[in-house]
């Protein structure tokens, strides 16, 4: 149920929830269902009527109307100028829902105006239901008052009215979410990161305190006047201690957002809170509920077994941070320190440094920048080269580029790890504390394992494709013969997976070794081709073969620009550096004998 400000999707689903909705000023005039929305295709679109923004005006006890007929003036709304606790006198609707009515009000103690929420139960419910109704709007103002965020609206009294609670709140000035969605149209990545952000604060101060909302979706996130986010409508919060409100044989909430555990009757805990946070930022950003359905038992079905689509407009950490919030299962969900990392890099991007000119201090280094074609102080040794020298030289040249490009050396740095990797049978060495991700086996039957650092701006992943599984003969003969594939195809097309525009800057290395066997490197360098948002990004990719001609790729991804590019390159030479891939001696040597030399 939103609140002072707020307003509900309309639409032809049934009501999912207990939104205070924008009251019809005619009601006997019926907007049309299958009128056409601003934003085709999104369910927040359907047109709303909203309450704007009004200055401050004491408003004197109600007197006999002096007004035109009805058929030009409508009479005065019911209620409008009642004082309340000899004090807050009522101004005007915001909303109503099936808990309360939301009012604009005046503080006549204080000369302000104030939101007030008026307890608003059917004479025809039990005695208990109301009972349970009222305690909720006791509770609603417990809970907030228990908070001091800034992302928490104010409550600043409980006025008893013939023994109904009133709560007297601050009034946010502006519309909530779910209202511009409606009217606009979705969010740009970086404004939903910010909204999510606010609203994840308070979730974290209200779980701090012992308190879930239970409640979170877009008509309790208000924006306010200086880009002020508060969630509201603690109306339905379970606060740690005291007794469940649910009634027997249902749930209170808005259903498309409820978690699955609370679906299926389990304890919900600030993890279902987050997965209410992944699907508001998932419908800011797609326009569209990814679970709503067109009743609310359709809706929880599919909650539980259904799998959202992709995030198509949302990418890079705010798509990690919506698909990890949406797991079915609250262990696998990401927690509130690492949505705030994610959202935080989507927010506020780092800032590109002024024009950085980075030289290559030579082949082997790591950089991978300037050490390919065109590249200033790199070692590159030709065929030509080779062919022109005689055969003592050549045999030094070429014993002391293998030393040199050799990435296997030196200890693992401290603060590192190393993980045993069956799937990929591989050791991969990564910094602590990098988030591990691999396929769902039920729909991913690839062999892959990624790891990215809390703020989504490094990871590092690694492919195997097995021969034995290639039916379509796609593995290249060498190493160096799949990494010029894969430079081609660069050049051409680009990666749409990884925001790579066509031609991108390319540095192969061919003929370099691993544990003295064959290997290749390309460190690739673009501009994300993301036309709001666009980044620098540089990836180092390392290729082996394997005597069972199996085809490893290890790929490290991070900034082109700014303070993470040196650590991104130290942890891509850490990682190919220590990377241990398990194969037989005996297979290695073979191979290594075998296997002739790819000019470059």
């Amino acid at each position: 149920m939103s609140s002072h400000g707020g307003a509900r999707q309309g639409g032809v689903d049934e009501p999912t929830s207990f939104d205070l909705q924008p009251p019809t000023p005619h009601p006997d005039r019926v907007p049309n269902p299958a009128a056409p929305m601003p934003h085709p295709g999104n369910p927040y679109a359907s047109p709303t009527q909203m309450v704007p923004p009004q200055a401050h005006t004491r408003r004197e006890p109600p007197q006999p109307p002096h007004s035109p007929p009805p058929s030009s003036q409508p009479s005065r709304e019911p209620g409008v100028g009642r004082l309340i606790a000899g004090r807050y006198r009522l101004l005007s609707k915001l909303g109503h829902g099936g808990m309360g009515t939301v009012w604009r009000a005046a503080d006549e103690t204080v000369d302000r105006e104030v939101a007030v929420k008026e307890p608003r139960v059917p004479d025809h419910l039990p005695e208990r239901e109301r009972a349970n109704a009222f305690e909720r709007m006791r509770r609603e103002a417990r809970a907030a008052a228990r908070l001091d965020h800034p992302a928490v609206v104010n409550v600043h009294d409980v006025a008893v009215v013939d023994g109904q609670p009133w709560i007297v709140m601050e009034l946010v000035q502006g519309r909530s979410l779910g209202a511009v969605l409606q009217e606009e149209g979705t969010l740009s990545a970086r404004e939903a990161a910010r909204v999510g952000l606010e609203v994840l604060g308070a979730l974290e101060a209200a779980h701090a305190a012992g308190i879930l909302h239970r409640d979170v979706k877009p008509d309790n996130v208000l924006l306010g006047r200086h880009d002020r986010v508060v969630l509201t409508d603690f109306g339905i919060a379970q606060i740690e201690g005291e007794t469940n409100l649910t009634d027997t044989g249902g749930f209170v909430g808005s259903p498309e957002y409820i978690a699955p555990e609370r679906v299926l009757g389990q304890r919900p805990g600030p993890a279902s809170d987050l997965w209410s946070l992944g699907v508001v930022l998932y419908a800011a950003t797609e326009g569209v509920s990814p679970f709503r359905r067109s009743n609310t038992p359709a809706t929880l079905q599919s909650i539980l077994h259904a799998a959202p689509a992709p995030p198509a407009v949302a990418q890079g950490p705010l798509a990690e941070v919506i698909t990890g919030l949406l797991q079915k299962d609250p262990v696998h969900r990401p927690n509130a320190a690492q949505v705030r990392a994610l959202l935080e890099t989507v927010a506020n991007p780092p800032a590109p440094p002024p024009t950085q000119v980075v030289h290559s201090p030579g082949l082997g280094d790591g950089s991978g920048v300037g050490s390919g074609p065109g590249g200033k102080g790199g070692v590159r040794i030709g065929y030509r080269t080779l062919a022109g020298l005689g055969a003592a030289v050549v045999a030094g040249a070429v014993a002391a580029y293998l030393v040199i490009a050799d990435p296997f050396a030196g200890p693992l740095p401290d603060g590192w790890e190393i993980h045993e990797e069956k799937d990929v049978a591989a050791s991969v060495p990564v910094p602590k504390g990098y988030q591990r991700t691999v396929p769902d086996r039920e729909k991913d039957k690839d062999h892959w394992v990624r790891y990215t650092d809390h703020s989504g701006s490094i990871w590092v992943g690694l492919t195997l494709d097995r021969k034995a599984e290639d039916t379509g003969n796609t593995i290249e003969g060498s190493a160096d013969a799949e990494m010029y594939d894969d430079d081609k195809r660069f050049k051409e097309t680009g990666n749409y997976s990884l925001d790579m525009p066509a031609n991108p800057k390319t540095h192969p290395k061919p003929n370099l070794t691993h544990k003295g066997r064959k290997a290749a490197e390309n460190t690739v360098v673009y501009t994300t081709d993301d036309s709001q948002n666009p980044r620098p990004r540089e990836m180092r990719i390392f290729y082996y073969r394997t005597s069972a001609e199996d085809m490893y790729k290890l790929t490290i991804s991070y900034p082109g620009k700014g303070d993470f590019t040196e650590r991104g390159r130290e942890v891509a030479r850490t990682v190919i550096d220590n990377l241990d891939i398990e194969e037989s001696a005996e297979g290695s040597a073979k191979e290594s004998a075998e296997e002739p030399v790819d000019a470059p």
